[in-house]
């Protein structure tokens, strides 16, 4: 789909392609916004233990799997400019897809994720409890499984072997139906719990403010520009 605008003085026609309006924001282009009349809702798809580690200040936690589950409840409240945030941008373009087939079009993903905008933009970044962020810990505990199968395998008896052959299985699963079990069980564990995990009635109470604080800003920057 294309948005055409015509030109009475000159007869012309131009063109911007969809695609445009949903391309990647890069965090230079994020922190002018985050400045401008009306900054976008920010949602963040990681954990909630990696949020509370490392954040945009005003983003929502909208954890990945809970926005799956209720894309089309909450497409009702993604209004206006909407930036999915996560670690790198691979579970943002994930959710991307997913709001997407929920009729939700003005969502785009940050490019490189919190931790772009952090390396060049720290000051628009707030950090806060320590934790490895998820990926991390899964490439820890499946590399440590590996290498137990493989040392065990050796060392001990050739069945215990067959560990890193189930792990690497479980990972090739992983990357087909693009799932991660090893996560879901990992976010589970104590040390990525915080106080109190996102909830959708929450986010449901919390969104419409910020859509309203959006519309409040868009309108005083109109107010603002007609007096001027």
């Amino acid at each position: 789909m294309a948005t055409n605008t015509n030109s009475a003085s000159t007869g012309t026609t131009t063109s911007t392609p969809a695609s445009a309006t949903t391309a990647p924001i890069s965090p230079t282009e994020l922190a002018e916004k985050l400045q401008s009349q009306q900054p976008p809702l920010l949602v963040d798809v990681r954990t909630p233990a990696e949020h509370e580690s490392l954040r945009v200040p005003g983003s929502h936690n909208v954890p990945l799997d809970l926005l799956q589950k209720n894309k089309e409840t909450l497409a009702e409240q993604f209004t206006g400019d909407i930036v999915l945030i996560c670690q790198t941008g691979n579970r943002a373009n994930q959710a991307l897809q997913h709001l997407r087939a929920a009729g939700v079009d003005t969502a785009r993903v940050l490019e490189g994720g919190v931790v772009a905008m952090e390396a060049q933009h720290s000051q628009h970044t707030q950090r806060g409890q320590q934790r490895w962020a998820m990926d991390r810990q899964v490439r820890m505990v499946a590399g440590s499984l590996v290498l137990t199968g493989f040392l065990g395998g050796k060392l001990i008896s050739p069945k215990v072997g067959y560990l890193a052959g189930a792990i690497g299985a479980g990972l090739t699963f992983s990357a087909l139906t693009d799932s991660c079990a090893m996560a879901a069980a990992l976010n589970k564990m104590p040390w990525n719990k915080v106080e109190a995990d996102p909830t959708l009635e929450k986010l449901l109470a919390e969104i419409p403010r910020s859509t309203a604080i959006q519309a409040g800003q868009a309108q005083a920057a109109q107010t603002q520009a007609l007096r001027g």
